[in-house]
């Protein structure tokens, strides 16, 4: 399995979700957006904290 260094989880963060690194944005509501029709860009767009390399990875987070 690929190493994923911006994808962390924390049980005392989010519930333990897997959120991105540093931020409370959890890779469910990335994926969730994505999947909703929305682009990387959207997404940066909308949480400007990230990077695209950080939606990236929580499209390769299983």
């Amino acid at each position: 399995m690929e190493k994923l260094d911006r994808i962390q989880i924390n049980p005392k963060i989010c519930l333990g979700q897997p959120i991105v690194r540093g931020t409370r944005i959890t890779v469910s509501v990335i994926l969730k957006l994505l999947a909703g029709g929305r682009s990387v860009e959207d997404v940066i767009e909308l949480y400007p904290e990230l990077e695209t390399a950080d939606v990236q990875e929580a499209m390769k987070y299983t």
